[in-house]
């Protein structure tokens, strides 16, 4: 084969590709790899040292082996270009006149990241279930025991254990509706709503709840209908989750709002959207943390959420269900003032 041959068939290639002479230096590189190196660089990079390049000692050493091995060679090495992220690299040795070597570049950095993620996940569904269970066979253990004819401590105990069973019921069902709407992330809705009824009927579940007993909810929205193209099951499930948060997270006898606003643009959307906000009055949350409200199990007070009953899987879901729908969440706060919701849908074209 002839170089330009070589050449051709790799810039067909759609990820980096580099060609390392025995100068350790770049004879080739693919459009792909011009695009990933490119603005580091002037003048190219053929020419180009690939030691100051990639600068990063497990690169070289496969590059290395696979030169004196006259073999294939492969590692994972983090490169900070175009920014920070972890390359499958792969070192072929093509044995011509003038030996060189063919080093690709796979990002792999969203597999790493899903694993990352599945690990955490489950050592966290582990821990969340662990701990009511723990309290429980110490209380087991304690009504076969010492509580054995003590009627007080019986009854305090079943009451403790009715709410850490109560609890891991929660959680077991917030794990079962997160897979669900996972699994129906990719199905766009077709079905036209209108979600004036859909939220109505949420606030007078709420209402009625008893974390909902003591808060004035304000629910007067300026339109005959709003029509999105959605699922009623899962819009009903996104605002009953930001309506139970509002109630859980401010203060007794404080206000919820619900407003809903017709926005001719919104960043991200290509459309107009129906922006439905709902606002409480409780403490806020701090600006750092609002990044990652929507991670699942993020909580910036454990022991509080778990008091009222989050299973910190909450939010994660009705990411989910926006994504599904093609909307998104926006959440704005500032301690002291409260927190806001705000749900994006987009208006059907």
């Amino acid at each position: 084969m002839q170089l330009g041959d070589l050449h051709l068939i790799l810039d067909a290639i759609d990820e980096p590709v580099l060609l390392i002479n025995t100068d350790r230096r770049i004879a080739h590189a693919n459009a792909p790899a011009q695009t990933m190196f490119g603005e580091s660089l002037r003048g190219g990079l053929v020419g180009q040292s690939f030691v100051r390049l990639v600068r990063n000692p497990d690169a070289l050493k496969c590059v290395e082996q696979a030169f004196e091995e006259k073999a294939r060679a492969r590692a994972d090495v983090q490169l900070l270009v175009p920014q920070t992220a972890t390359y499958r690299l792969t070192a072929i040795y093509l044995d011509r006149e003038n030996p060189v070597v063919a080093v690709t570049l796979k990002d792999v950095t969203p597999l790493l990241q899903a694993a990352q993620m599945r690990s955490d996940f489950v050592a966290n569904v582990s821990h969340e279930l662990r701990s009511p269970l723990t309290t429980m066979t110490g209380i087991i253990e304690t009504l076969q025991g010492a509580a054995r004819d003590d009627p007080q401590a019986q009854t305090r105990f079943l009451e403790i254990m009715q709410r850490e069973a109560a609890r891991m019921d929660r959680l077991i069902g917030d794990l079962l509706s997160l897979s669900r709407v996972e699994s129906e992330e990719r199905i766009r809705p077709t079905h036209q709503l209108d979600l004036i009824p859909v939220i109505a009927a949420v606030v007078a579940t709420v209402r009625e709840r008893p974390e909902g007993e003591d808060r004035e909810f304000v629910f007067a929205p300026e339109f005959e209908e709003c029509i999105v193209c959605g699922d009623a099951d899962q819009l009903t499930q996104v605002f009953q989750n930001l309506l139970e948060n509002a109630c859980k997270y401010s203060k007794a006898g404080g206000k919820v709002t619900i407003h809903v606003e017709a926005r001719k643009s919104a960043p991200r959307f290509t459309s107009a959207v129906w922006a439905v906000s709902v606002a409480d009055e409780g403490e806020g949350i701090a600006e750092e943390h609002i990044p990652r409200l929507q991670e699942r199990f993020y909580r910036i007070d454990s022991g509080r959420s778990r008091r009222v009953g989050g299973t910190g899987l909450g939010l994660a879901i009705v990411k989910h269900i926006l994504n599904r729908h093609r909307g998104r969440l926006h959440i704005a706060s500032a301690p002291g003032k409260g927190v806001c919701m705000t749900v994006l849908l987009p208006v059907p074209g």
